[in-house]
């Protein structure tokens, strides 16, 4: 064979290929011997692969593997444990469960009704599990007290008390629903379903039932809760609290208030056409009433003059003053270029005279209250006040209880930079000024008084003991005088017109002559027989506030009967008007219902 020339077209790789090509056949030859056998080796090699592959399918992973078959036909469906309910004192419910859905969609849990529930109930994968939504029959009356629930947070999954929730829990988020979350939730059960290749349930394999959170009593009344939202409406913005002298709570309001199955009821709920709110979002939205503040132990507001009652009590228990001590009342008291008017010559012009410490608290007499809060000093009607309560929570079991501000020398300088003049002083002696006080401070010196000098821990919870928090620190000499005063302020010629001559018709309370008194008309006209006279022990407030043009905030707070206290009745309304013509009239209102009983 001619050999190729290399060149610039052919490489020299080529001449080499040529060359090998021409060597004998013992390569050819060696290639044709193994082919007999490669298919041989290459069966063997696939059968051990696969017999590799099954034992570890069988064996190795069987387990596992099962578990994904049976995971196709079983379900597990988590049946939710119903909350327990909460009843009223006397046994009335005050929520209830009905039968509902939990779907997770997104993160977020949604409570549905069994009509929502009903399309998604044939639908694959629609991650529906039985349980129980919350309605709350008496609506804005106690939305305050019982609050509502809804899914936990991320922040609340961090806190050692959720350490056994999961992330699509449902818990109390306000009032009573939040304090007594560990109470009132119940424990989950679980429901082992087969379901065919579409994911539909088939039949139950079996079931572990759910059990109910704990009933809990309130020392709340319904009817009396009823009675106050129903005297109440009309406030735009204000609190009402009526409570036992011991400290049991019989009826909280704050308005304006919101219905709670808004946020339980699942998204269809709609509440009744009269309802100030008629979805979550306007609840959430109204930042000018803020509906979810709970006016009643979270607002401060300067207390006017329900607070000469602790002035009138640092005097007499100092021995500043005693019942014979008097002040001269001419309309105005001037301190420099300063002058502080009595608010009975500020709107009619007129004077009081001669006034002692029971017609001061009877006619809420400015002149009087300045003289002895000079005569007192800040320090000491503020230690007096702490006694009260003043400054501090008093510990009500629902959170977001407000301390509010008890004002002294030490604090101004520190709060505000400055030092504490008389003016201050003068203020202070008449409610005004720095001070702040929630109603239910205001409610608790009440109780004080009328329990002649021990102040209990206000509570909820029927089973809680009344817990003291101070114990007989004023002397009966000194609740005497400050009761006559808050009688007699109540009584014709004091400043509570609207509760002159209280009386009742309920013929089942026994006359006295102190508490429960039997009217003028009954001498004369058996159509009066059944009526009483109910002593009551009053005092009202009038709390200015911003600028001038702003209304005053009207207080009254009052415990009847005066000798036999029952009930402590304490109302606010906001920017509304004096004591005596706004808050009053509310009061009345529940009392008449408390004593129609």
């Amino acid at each position: 064979m001619k050999k190729l020339k290399a060149g610039v077209a052919f490489g020299d790789y080529i001449s080499q290929q040529a060359n090998a090509g021409s060597k004998g056949h013992w390569g050819e030859g060696r290639g044709n011997s193994m082919r007999p056998l490669l298919l041989p080796l290459l069966a063997v090699l696939i059968i051990a692969l696969l017999f590799v592959k099954l034992f570890s399918l069988q064996i190795l992973q069987g387990s596992y593997y099962k578990g994904l078959a049976d995971n196709n036909r079983t379900r597990t469906v988590v049946i939710h444990g119903p909350r327990g309910i909460i009843f009223d004192r006397n046994g009335t419910p005050l929520v209830f469960n009905i039968p509902g859905f939990r779907q997770e969609k997104n993160d977020k849990t949604n409570l549905l009704t069994q009509e929502e529930a009903l399309p998604f109930l044939a639908q694959k994968g629609s991650n529906l599990e039985i349980d129980s939504l919350r309605g709350y029959p008496y609506k804005e009356v106690f939305s305050h007290v019982l609050g509502y629930i809804g899914q936990i947070s991320q922040d609340e999954l961090k806190q050692e008390q959720f350490s056994s929730y999961n992330g699509g829990d449902i818990i109390g988020k306000a009032g009573i629903e939040q304090r007594y979350e560990q109470i009132l939730k119940g424990v989950d059960g679980k429901k082992l379903v087969e379901v065919d290749s579409q994911g539909k349930e088939i039949r139950s394999l079996g079931e572990s039932d759910p059990i109910s959170g704990r009933d809990i009593m309130l020392t709340l009344d319904s009817g009396l809760g009823k009675a106050t939202y129903n005297a109440m409406k009309g406030v735009m913005k204000g609190a009402a609290i009526v409570s036992t002298p011991k400290g049991e709570i019989l009826s909280l309001v704050s308005s304006p208030s919101f219905d709670p199955n808004l946020f339980t009821m699942g998204e269809g709920f709609r509440p009744a056409t009269d309802s100030s709110y008629q979805n979550v979002s306007s609840v959430l939205l109204d930042l000018l009433n803020q509906p979810l503040l709970n006016r009643a132990i979270s607002g401060t507001y300067p207390p006017g003059s329900t607070f000469k009652l602790i002035v009138a009590a640092a005097g007499l228990e100092n021995n500043i003053i005693d019942e014979n001590y008097v002040v001269s009342d001419n309309g105005t008291l001037r301190i420099g270029e300063f002058s502080f008017s009595n608010w009975y010559f500020t709107q009619y012009g007129k004077t009081e005279g001669e006034v002692d410490v029971v017609k001061a608290i009877k006619r809420s007499n400015d002149i009087f209250f300045y003289t002895l809060a000079g005569k007192v000093g800040v320090d000491t009607i503020a230690k007096m006040s702490s006694e009260f309560g003043i400054g501090k929570t008093l510990g009500i079991d629902l959170n977001g209880e407000a301390a509010g501000i008890l004002p002294t020398t030490s604090w101004k300088e520190k709060a505000i930079g400055e030092q504490w003049y008389t003016g201050d002083t003068y203020h202070l002696g008449i409610g005004q000024g720095y001070l702040l006080a929630t109603p239910l401070q205001v409610n608790g010196w009440t109780q004080t008084i009328a329990n002649e000098g021990v102040l209990y821990e206000p509570h909820l919870l029927k089973s809680q003991n009344s817990n003291v928090k101070s114990q007989k620190f004023l002397s009966r000499k000194t609740v005497d005088l400050i009761r006559e005063g808050m009688i007699n302020s109540c009584a014709p010629g004091g400043v509570a017109w609207p509760l002159f001559e209280f009386r009742i018709k309920n013929a089942k309370l026994r006359i006295d002559g102190k508490n429960f008194l039997a009217v003028p008309e009954s001498t004369s006209s058996a159509q009066f027989s059944e009526y009483r006279k109910v002593s009551i022990a009053c005092k009202t407030g009038t709390a200015q506030h911003g600028g001038q043009e702003a209304l005053p905030h009207a207080w009254i707070t009052l415990f009847a009967p005066a000798y036999n206290p029952q009930i402590v009745v304490t109302v606010l309304s906001e920017e509304s008007g004096e004591g005596s013509n706004v808050a009053a009239p509310i009061a009345k209102k529940i009392l008449e219902y408390y004593f129609s009983r």
